[in-house]
């Protein structure tokens, strides 16, 4: 599977990567190296490492709400998900925008302009690998 790169600002040089994700785990920099991997990712949990051990679960995503650990419970949501924007906690009010998701790049808070661009993403990433390469 082609790798899906994280830039930092709004960049496509190889010499800006942060971090690369193959589909199942986030690398740092351009590294496929299984010994570089940071996070694994199975479709709902987001692990520490190469692991797949419920032990090593760092957040669990119901594809609206990203949550601490191996929980469901709303008192441990730490983001939501739109679409666009990634709010903080349980809110869908605009203050609570932490980060929005447009045409290939991530804005600080509510925003689409070029001087807010903080990563440039050249694929398809998950919110949920995408959150443990921003935060």
């Amino acid at each position: 599977m082609a790798q899906t790169q994280l830039f930092r600002g709004k960049s496509s040089y190889s010499g800006d990567i942060i971090y690369s994700f193959d589909g199942k785990s986030v690398f740092k920099g351009r590294s496929s190296y299984s010994g570089d991997i940071l996070y694994s990712w199975d479709g709902k949990y987001v692990y520490k490492g190469k692991s797949s051990y419920s032990g090593d679960i760092l957040y669990s995503w119901d594809g609206k709400y990203l949550y601490k650990g191996k929980s469901s419970y709303s008192g441990d949501i730490l983001l939501t998900f739109d679409g666009t924007y990634i709010y903080r906690g349980k809110s869908t009010y605009s203050g609570d925008i932490l980060y929005t998701i447009s045409g290939g790049y991530v804005y600080r808070g509510k925003s689409t302009y070029s001087g807010d661009i903080l990563y440039s993403i050249n694929g398809v990433m998950p919110i949920p690998a995408l959150i443990v390469m921003i935060q």
